[in-house]
Order: structure tokens, then C-alpha cells, then sequence
């Protein structure tokens, strides 16, 4: 392990939990990122992590322009804004057998890989969250024993290099191999489109969709667009910390729609606290992505000829606030009842 060079590269919320996780257990990881106040007090003060655990470890932290020689492993969380910019130039800092790692939302896999390659481009989807509260200071907002990664490569990734990976990760939390990568990143699309969604609609954490019965009728006709989409897309929908969420949340007449909906505020139980990336980009001013998310289900939808009234409002609503014409608010729910 201490001879794996490994980067977090957009070490915010996520990268900041994850990078003091592996630190902790023994692994040589660089958090890098653009905000120099926050790497300045991750270098002063350490990794301050609150929430569901209470941990300060010291941890090495830099900004772009200091990163300097080759990485073995390359874990990437930012938005996906800027990725055909920040990949191309991550590329020049891989080893011959180096791999970028890209912990995004969306799917991102097949532009990196053109970029980098597929030999040297896995995934991983994320299913715990947090928050930036502070310089240097992150809220875990998933309960501890539900954390984990679902983890797959794309072609040409050796045993041994996705071995080393999987390792890494796992000194912060339970590693699924995942043969059904698409599948993986499809209930993952499904999981954010929903509760990141319409979080950042109404304003709120993941539990101020699935606990209010307004919001919860919106959320499961939103899953079902997903997985409309999805299906017609070619993917299998993997399953999500063990549970078939098509066979929990997918209905075709009233009754099970009424008995999925029934069912959201159980499922999310545990990660009812997270706040929405998307939400807290526009509170701090900056651009988010329901494009990568959202937007992506709509755009599946057009080209395979579904329809996705539930993610075009969304999109329309986030892009609203996000232009100062609307502020997210409980009351923006009510923007959904002509399409129920």
C-alpha cells in the first residue's frame, strides 16, 4: 500500500471524508484542490470530520499547480463540468500503468476513457454522503454501517491494478465489485435524479423528499422515468447495498405505485441527511451539475423516445435558481401537481 502513490483530485466533501479514511489506515493519498483556504487548514489543522463519526487526522494536502511527478492511482471527484479540461491535463500525471478512478455522478466512464483510455479508466459509484462545512471541516451524513462502493473497469484493467484500487478503498468502507458497471451507474443516476433532484427543488436533505408525501409522489414517478429510460438505454439496473430497487420501486398500475411510495422513507432511512451536492453548489454560488444527472435522463429519454416530465421540470427548476429567477423552497413542489 505505501508504495501506491494515489491522488484525490477534487478533494471537497466526498474527497475530504474519503482522504482522511485512507490516511488513517495507513495509505500515502494527496488531497488536492483548487480552494486554498480549505487545503491551507486541512495542512494546519487536519481533516476535521463530524456528523455520524468525530475524527481529526493529519492529512497532506496541495492545489493543483503543486502537484508534481506521476500517480499510480488518480481518484476523481469533481463536477463533471470541466472533465475533458481536467482529464487531459490529470493524463500527463498517470504512470504507464496508472489509472484514473472517477468517483462522479452521471455517467462518466466512456469520456474519460476517451481521453486516458479504458486501460487506464475504472468507476466507482459512491453510496454514502457528506458536506463541506468549513475549510478543513466535513460532515459525514450517512450512517456509518451503511457506507460502501460499487466498483468496475472498463476494458484492458488488469486484476492487479483494480486489486490495488479496491484496497485503497476499502480502508474507508466495504468494496463491491461490480461486473454490471453500467448497471451500477444507471441505479446510482436513479438514486440522485430522485433525492439530489428534487433535494435541491424543495430546498432540503434527502429526508425532506422521501418523509413528505408531496415530495414522495413526485420521487416515485421520478425513479420510474429513470428506469424507463434506462431499460430503453440497454442497462440492467444493479442492485443497490443489496436491495433490487426495479423490483422495490418500478410499478405499472396505482397499487404499486401507492406501495412503492409507501416504501421510499424506509429505503432512505439511513442517508436521510445528506444534502444534495447540486444544493449546496448553489448556495455557494456555484454552477451545479443537473446536467450530468437530470439532465442525462432527459437526454436518454429524447434519443430513445421515452418520455421524462418528472427530470425536464427538475432541470428547469434547478436551472431557475441556479439564474436567480427561483429560490429553492418547500413550496416549489407544488410545480409538479399538473404532471401527477
Amino acid at each position: 500500500m505505501n508504495n501506491t502513490r494515489c491522488a484525490i483530485y477534487g478533494a471537497g466533501s466526498l474527497g475530504t471524508v474519503l482522504g482522511a479514511y485512507m490516511t488513517k489506515n495507513g495509505a500515502d493519498v494527496e488531497l488536492i484542490n483548487r480552494n486554498q483556504a480549505h487545503v491551507a487548514a486541512l495542512n494546519e489543522k487536519g481533516a476535521h470530520i463530524t456528523g455520524t463519526v468525530e475524527m481529526t487526522v493529519p492529512v497532506k494536502a496541495l492545489t493543483p499547480d503543486q502537484m508534481n511527478g506521476k500517480y499510480d492511482v488518480i481518484l476523481l471527484m469533481t463536477k463533471q463540468l470541466h472533465n475533458a479540461e481536467v482529464v487531459t491535463m490529470l493524463k500527463d500525471y498517470l504512470t504507464d500503468d496508472g489509472v484514473i478512478v472517477t468517483l462522479q455522478n452521471g455517467l462518466p466512464e466512456p469520456g474519460i476513457a476517451e481521453i486516458v483510455g479504458a486501460s487506464h479508466t475504472m468507476g466507482c459509484v459512491v453510496e454514502w454522503g457528506a458536506a463541506l462545512t468549513a475549510p478543513g471541516e466535513c460532515t459525514l451524513t450517512s450512517e456509518p454501517d451503511s457506507l460502501s462502493f460499487h466498483m468496475g473497469k472498463m476494458e484492458g484493467i488488469t486484476d492487479a491494478q483494480f486489486a490495488k484500487v479496491k484496497a485503497m478503498l476499502e480502508l474507508m468502507c466495504p468494496v463491491h465489485e461490480e461486473e454490471n458497471l453500467i448497471g451500477a451507474r444507471w441505479s446510482k443516476l436513479l438514486i440522485n435524479a430522485t433525492f439530489s433532484g428534487l433535494g435541491t427543488v424543495v430546498g432540503g436533505v434527502f429526508g425532506d423528499v422521501s418523509e413528505n408525501k408531496a415530495a414522495a409522489k413526485v420521487a416515485v414517478r421520478c425513479m420510474k422515468e429513470c428506469i424507463d429510460v434506462g431499460r430503453a438505454a440497454g442497462a440492467t439496473f444493479a442492485p443497490v447495498q443489496g436491495k433490487n430497487i426495479t423490483a422495490l420501486f418500478y410499478y405499472k398500475g396505482a397499487l404499486k405505485r401507492t406501495f412503492a411510495t409507501f416504501l421510499i422513507p424506509i429505503a432512505m432511512k439511513k442517508h436521510r441527511n445528506i444534502e444534495p451536492s447540486m444544493l449546496q453548489d448553489l448556495k455557494n454560488g456555484k454552477p451545479c451539475e443537473v446536467d450530468a444527472i437530470n439532465g442525462i435522463v432527459c437526454e436518454f429519454g429524447k434519443k430513445y423516445g421515452v418520455e421524462t416530465p418528472i427530470n425536464d421540470r427538475i432541470v428547469e427548476i434547478i436551472k431557475q435558481c441556479q439564474n436567480g429567477e427561483r429560490k429553492p423552497c418547500a413550496e416549489n413542489i407544488r410545480l409538479f401537481d399538473e404532471l401527477l
